[in-house]
């Protein structure tokens, strides 16, 4: 069990070489959206997770999956199928994680900060390419996106 606490940001990339940060790749598939439940392939790792209610600061537990349970329970997710680049990019004394989406929600990027507390999260000084905090916008959670047309 843990307490997820992020902020997520719309980004300007022009001034930033994101690709030689070290790089995953990510599937994911949504068997429910409230609350979130979740199927992730991250390179050749494999999660269910379960997140509860809220965006600045939610439950989240991981269970690890094998690769033979991660596709038998992604066959059975609803709506589309995120897949993205996550660029793990140092700042300061965070990682930023950079999720450049793939396929339908091409080209859009994403930039997600975790926090120790909800007050460190709210004192945090973002870098100058973040121009838009969007942490509570419901058209950019994964979930959401999942069941968009």
């Amino acid at each position: 069990m843990g307490v997820e606490i992020e902020r997520k940001f719309l980004v300007d990339l022009k001034d930033i070489d994101y690709k030689k940060y070290p790089c995953l790749s990510l599937e994911q598939g949504y068997l429910a959206t409230k609350p979130v439940v979740r199927v992730r392939k991250e390179n050749d790792t494999y999660y269910l997770t379960y997140k509860g209610k809220g965006s600045l600061s939610r439950e989240e537990y991981n269970l690890p999956l094998t690769k033979e349970s991660y596709e038998h329970l992604l066959a059975k997710a609803d709506g589309n199928i995120i897949t993205k680049n996550r660029y793990l990019i140092p700042y300061d004394k965070y990682t930023i994680e950079l999720d450049e989406f793939l396929g339908k929600f091409a080209p859009l990027f994403l930039a997600e900060v975790e926090f120790e507390s909800v007050e460190e999260a709210n004192s945090f000084k973002a870098p100058s390419w973040f121009i838009e905090d969007v942490t509570g916008n419901p058209k950019y959670t994964n979930a959401n996106m999942s069941k968009a047309l």
